[in-house]
């Protein structure tokens, strides 16, 4: 479908838009990427609740998710087998996994690849699972980056192995151990000290043979919470990845902090902006308004808006995740109420500036309207610094409403059950989530088709969009956007 709707690129080429600004490793400028979290908790398991998602699943929908999404984030690859979601990796340059075999897996990114989507690697360099013993890891091949084995003296001396009198490695004298932890620590695994040269020649080898070896294109950083931003600066710079997100779990200047230490070389979760959503489609709608996201401090272009992941989906296992998301932990995505909600959200981050990620479950069950809004995305050339005019929204409205600018024209938004209906001078109508079951509406401006000399006067009839682009029908006959007649 993505690639259908370019079809309209001369518009943008046209446009008289300014050069692109140089990007920092990892962020591209004015992104118009659509991302796609290709996984949830346990989703590697036969009998998932929204479909298995291992390796050889997803090269089965490959045609499906290349047309639909420029980026794939897919869930930690490193082995071994035996160790579930991954996120206690300890064989790195294994990548036999529980999603599947490696052979399986290069099939999926050869075969995403084949369309132009792009595929994002899970980096779990916080901490580390371990060999036989507490302290004890497998060595690392790495090829032509290097060899590796690391040992109890890579590990933070703030470490619970330390502490623990069952620990192999209780009581360890301090030349054996590492430096003080730089950021938070991680019960269950080894946190690594990433002040440790040897540490940083080892994530450097590591993320540079995913991308050169095993052909991903990006990153998702898991806990970047656990070590400093100054490292993740280094493993960018070194790696020069296309993209690179982190997941920074904290308030938004927290969150802002995190960007500025990492020299602006990743763009992070908008997890400030996921904690407004607890309240906002439940009908505190002035909580979509920019204040309190990194869109409120002009940091849009470093954004990656989400809705829920699969730590806040199903995990409910502490206190960020338990009980109080809008739709999130143990729901049932069949309630109306609940359907409701998810399409306003997804209308809202497919709509507005940052790079926006749809999760999984909800491509599962509404892929219909999401394609839908994806089309209609890159129909209008919506990017991650668009910009966002004419913002309203409070709680006794119950409604949210804005105006977007991309690339090749505008947008305006309405989410929420009390939203105007009135057609604004100079838009059509082009998506009315209530044919879904959502309660949001989309006007897209007439310049969208400006310029484009082969659509004659006289067929400016009735506009819509109808899988992903946008008709003209005229005395019965429909027209594309570049007035070609179209088969009924």
């Amino acid at each position: 479908m993505k690639k259908i709707i370019l079809t309209i690129v001369s518009l943008y080429m046209l446009s008289g838009l300014s050069l692109l600004r140089a990007t920092n490793a990892g962020v591209p400028a004015e992104c118009e990427d659509v991302m796609l979290q290709a996984f949830y908790w346990d989703s590697n398991k036969s009998g998932a609740k929204y479909g298995r998602t291992v390796w050889t699943a997803l090269t089965k929908d490959s045609t499906e998710l290349r047309d639909n999404f420029d980026l794939i984030w897919l869930p930690p690859s490193a082995g071994p087998k035996g160790g579930g979601v991954g996120y206690s990796a300890k064989q790195y340059a294994n990548q036999d996994s529980d999603w599947g075999d490696k052979r399986y897996l290069t099939k999926l990114i050869a075969a995403l690849h084949r369309g132009g989507t792009k595929v994002l690697a899970d980096i779990v360099i916080n901490h580390r699972g371990t060999a036989e013993t507490w302290c004890s890891f497998f060595p690392d091949n790495f090829g032509e980056f290097g060899k590796f084995q690391l040992t109890q003296q890579h590990i933070c001396n703030t470490d619970e192995a330390f502490k623990k009198s069952e620990s192999s490695c209780y009581g360890a004298p301090y030349t054996e151990r590492g430096a003080a932890d730089t950021g938070s620590d991680f019960d269950g695994c080894r946190d690594l000290d990433h002040a440790s040269e040897y540490v940083q020649e080892w994530a450097k080898a590591y993320t540079q043979w995913i991308l050169n070896t095993m052909k991903y294109d990006g990153f998702r950083y898991d806990m970047t919470m656990g070590y400093g931003n100054q490292y993740l600066k280094m493993y960018n710079e070194a790696a020069q990845p296309y993209f690179s997100v982190s997941e920074y779990w904290s308030d938004i200047n927290g969150t802002a902090d995190h960007i500025s230490g990492t020299g602006y070389n990743t763009l992070a979760f908008d997890f400030p902006q996921k904690f407004k959503f607890n309240e906002a489609f439940g009908g505190s709608y002035g909580n979509l308004k920019s204040s309190g996201s990194l869109r409120g401090k002009g940091m849009s272009r470093y954004a990656v808006t989400f809705i829920d992941n699969h730590d806040t989906f199903e995990r409910g296992d502490d206190d960020n995740t338990k009980g109080h998301e809008f739709i999130g932990y143990n729901v049932n995505l069949n309630d109306s109420a609940v359907k409701d909600k998810i399409l306003q959200a997804n209308a809202y981050i497919l709509m507005l500036p940052g790079v926006p990620c749809v999760f999984w479950p909800h491509w599962y069950k509404y892929k219909e309207v999401i394609k839908e809004l994806i089309a209609l995305r890159k129909l209008v050339g919506i990017h991650s610094e668009s910009l966002v005019t004419g913002e309203y929204g409070n709680s006794s409205s119950k409604y949210y409403k804005a105006v977007i600018t991309g690339h090749r024209g505008k947008v305006e938004l309405r989410v929420g059950p009390k939203r105007p209906m009135d057609v604004p001078e100079g838009y059509h109508l082009a998506l009315e989530g209530s044919n879904y079951g959502g309660s949001f509406t989309i006007f897209v401006s007439d310049d969208v088709i400006t310029g484009v000399e082969e659509v004659k006067a006289e067929q400016k009839g009735r506009k819509f969009i109808k899988d992903g682009q946008l008709y003209i029908q005229y005395d019965g006959q429909l027209y594309d956007v570049l007035g070609r007649k179209v088969e009924k």
